[in-house]
């Protein structure tokens, strides 16, 4: 049957070279090429694929959720590096002036962001 021990996630992006340097140089994370695609590590020797595709579209949902002990910590240093965040003023979901969604009825504090490649990204509060 299926091997569940070496399954492996992987999205797409448009640009990789702009993928290796978000991934690697903006979030810090070790990344490595594999025959044209990014490798993103993500501790216990589980990677993560990152795929060029020539007509990629974004992903409408969080692709890859980053759980910090101080999300006010990790929004600062994020946004000191570039990051920008989504801010919402819907309904069912609010955020803050930084971005953070605050005790809310869907889970953790947690604020979203983007890659260059339009995909959605979160912190949060572990």
């Amino acid at each position: 049957m299926i091997k569940s021990d070496e399954a492996f996630s992987g999205f797409s992006v448009d640009d990789i070279d702009k993928a290796r340097t978000f991934y690697g140089e903006v979030l810090g994370m070790e990344t490595s090429d594999e025959m044209g695609m990014l490798g993103l590590h993500i501790g216990g020797g589980k990677r993560i694929v990152v795929y060029p595709k020539s007509n990629h579209e974004p992903a409408t949902f969080t692709i890859l959720n980053f759980p910090v002990d101080d999300i006010d910590q990790a929004v600062e240093a994020l946004g000191r590096a570039g990051v920008q965040f989504e801010h919402y003023d819907e309904p069912d979901l609010k955020t803050d002036a930084k971005g953070i969604s605050r005790a809310n009825e869907y889970g953790p504090d947690i604020a979203w962001f983007r890659d260059p490649a339009g995909n959605i990204l979160s912190v949060l509060k572990a």
